[in-house]
């Protein structure tokens, strides 16, 4: 009879299955399998947080149970459980030196498929086995069932029929694949699957690891797997390119081509979620590089699909910035970063940019104006032209918008006074040179405002001038202010006799600040009282008022004294949004849920009231 021995494995070939396949080839026979408690321990952590391969090493020691309840083997659980201080060092190989602990009190052979803990084990004296990989030819995934040459995207959840989008870019359809729901058993296989493939396969990554969330790069298919808690049930979205384009392949002319190659650029492609941004941001790079350019990415995940001399980089510890960082080592040309979308990536593209190097940005935006808007707040207004000076807009794969981003000095469309020059950022067409839209500061606030609309747009500047000077001058002021723009330089602002030395201050310091920081000339008179006296105001006095907007428990109270009685329209800058009778006490009142309500609170300092032109 041959004799018996134990073995220890440890949690690596646990996870991978290997040591339940050869036992049941028979290559351990008679052995006793002793299982370390502080494995147990691991994966029992790793299926708390969320983590597939705790979930699966748990399978396999269900495996080896009932393994032993047929008699296959004999299995005992040795060992202690680590502390929680012990669980903090796992990363240090606390866990580990545990596991190897019991191999070495039980004379086991200890068996391990990871490289540095068969190296300390042997330095250790123990009899080690080290499982190599096996490299078995790749088997087609289960998921890869669900896909047909035209499908983009699947969409799989547990008690749900599959779905997947088929199509071409832009001419998408959501169509149902089978009628039977996809179970909870079923997902988690394809997620196993999914876990192998990634750590055998070199063109495979296991790209993001939350608790309870898992982003896989398969090939070509980006695939994100949730789980409950942080999805209400398990899901599977996979989605890949359905063609590889060449910029060739796009209506350019030759003078956007030699637009994005004549000098290091700052370009967005801009358009709506599936417009084929990101394939027209890899055949941007394939166009650079044929032309002999260093051009690398910047992904999270990885998924654009470029040949291998093009280095796709990841975020460096989770931290984009940190790879911005290497990148400046590096010195590419140029650098597609996909997707800009947080505050903290617009700021490390504009780091790089500012560094010389050239960037291409891919950014969600519904219009392509849109996409220069995001940069407002997060770079300085009078920087954005050397930031970005190019703006391509995708829709449904078509190009259908090219901006120039330009910087010029003027009065801004829609004023008239050649003292109100001041830097302005022009927004042209590429193909015409025709600006349609100019970006400046007005006071506080910065106007992205289209040209060749002076009706629309003197109206809207006067709002947001209204609101400036009530921010201002209730600095000063304890009383209510009424505000009548009477041009783009100049508004008279009527308030309380008592308030006038507080605004105008000692020898006129504090108006001269005032009118400094706004650009317009101030004409400070005293607030008729209109109310007090019996009097209401003349109609003809004042063309808007600006209440005083507060918010109960069940409206929003909009109170401009003087008006009792009236009818008056009620604006949120120049939106119109209802007409109402001001109360005895010169208030209105609505209802806190209504849409009124909540495009008041949105910004409650463009509110104005103006009595009804029925009135």
């Amino acid at each position: 009879m041959a004799e018996e021995f134990c073995i220890v494995p440890d949690t690596s070939v646990i996870i991978d299955g290997r040591i339940t396949a050869k036992l049941k080839a028979g290559e351990y026979k008679p052995a006793t399998v002793i299982i370390p408690e502080a494995l147990v321990s691991e994966l029992e952590a790793q299926a708390n947080r969320g983590r597939e391969i705790g979930f699966k090493g748990l399978e396999e020691l269900k495996e080896l149970n009932e393994m032993a309840k047929r008699g296959e083997i004999k299995l005992e659980y040795k060992g202690k459980r680590p502390t929680p201080d012990q669980v903090k060092l796992a990363a240090t190989g606390e866990i580990d030196a545990m596991i190897r602990a019991v191999a070495i009190e039980n004379n086991a052979i200890f068996i391990t498929s990871d490289r540095v803990q068969a190296e300390v084990a042997r330095a250790k004296g123990l009899n080690v086995e080290y499982l190599f990989p096996k490299m078995e030819e790749l088997k087609p995934l289960h998921i890869e069932d669900f896909f047909t040459e035209d499908t983009l995207s699947v969409h799989l959840k547990a008690n749900v029929s599959p779905m997947a989008k088929r199509g071409t870019i832009g001419k998408q359809k959501l169509v149902q694949i089978r009628d039977e729901a996809c179970t909870d058993t079923e997902l988690r296989g394809i997620i196993r699957e999914l876990i192998e493939r990634a750590k055998r396969d070199p063109n495979s990554y296991l790209e993001i690891d939350y608790t309870n969330l898992t982003v896989f790069q398969i090939g070509s298919m980006r695939i994100a797997a949730a789980q409950p808690p942080f999805s209400d049930g398990i899901e599977i979205t996979a989605v890949r390119p359905v063609a590889v384009v060449r910029l060739e392949d796009y209506r350019l002319s030759k003078e956007l081509k030699s637009r994005i190659t004549e000098r290091q650029r700052g370009i967005l492609v801009a358009g709506p979620p599936g417009a084929g941004k990101s394939t027209f941001a890899a055949g941007v790079a394939e166009f650079l590089h044929a032309r002999g350019y260093i051009v690398k990415t910047m992904e999270s995940p990885r998924d654009l699909q470029v040949q291998d001399a093009i280095t796709q980089y990841a975020p460096l510890e989770r931290d984009m910035e940190k790879t911005a960082d290497i990148l400046l080592l590096v010195r590419p040309d140029y650098t597609i970063y996909d997707e800009v979308r947080k505050t903290k990536d617009f700021y490390v593209f504009a780091d790089m940019r500012m560094a010389g190097i050239g960037m291409v940005g891919v950014v969600h935006a519904t219009r392509a104006v849109d996409a220069i808007q995001r940069l407002i707040g997060r770079v300085e207004l009078g920087v954005i032209p050397q930031v970005v000076d190019t703006v391509i807009f995708i829709e449904k794969g078509e190009i259908t918008k090219v901006y120039d981003i330009g910087f010029t000095v003027k009065v801004p469309q829609g004023m008239i006074e050649a003292d109100l020059a001041r830097p302005v950022i022009t927004v042209s067409d590429f193909e015409t040179g025709r600006v349609e839209y100019e970006m400046y500061t007005y006071g506080e606030q910065v106007v992205v405002m289209p040209v060749g609309e002076i009706e629309v747009k003197r109206p809207g500047i006067w709002s947001l001038a209204t609101g400036s000077i009530q921010r201002e001058i209730q600095k000063y002021t304890r009383g209510a202010i009424d505000i009548e723009i009477t041009s783009d330089s100049s508004a008279t602002v009527y308030m309380a006799e008592e308030d006038i030395p507080s605004v105008i201050g000692k020898g006129g310091k504090n108006i001269d600040q005032i009118e400094k920081k706004l650009g317009i000339h101030l004409d400070i008179r005293e607030r008729r009282k209109g109310k007090e006296t019996g009097r209401k105001i003349d109609k003809s006095e004042i063309s808007s008022l600006i209440p005083a907007v507060e918010r109960t428990k069940k409206y929003v109270v909009l109170t401009v004294a003087g008006l009792a009685g009236e009818t008056v329209d009620v604006y949120s800058g120049e939106d119109y949004l209802f007409t109402a009778t001001v109360g005895r006490k010169g208030d209105i009142k609505i209802g806190k849920d209504t849409d009124a309500a909540y495009k008041i609170m949105e910004n409650p300092s463009i509110v104005t009231v103006r009595l009804s032109r029925g009135a």
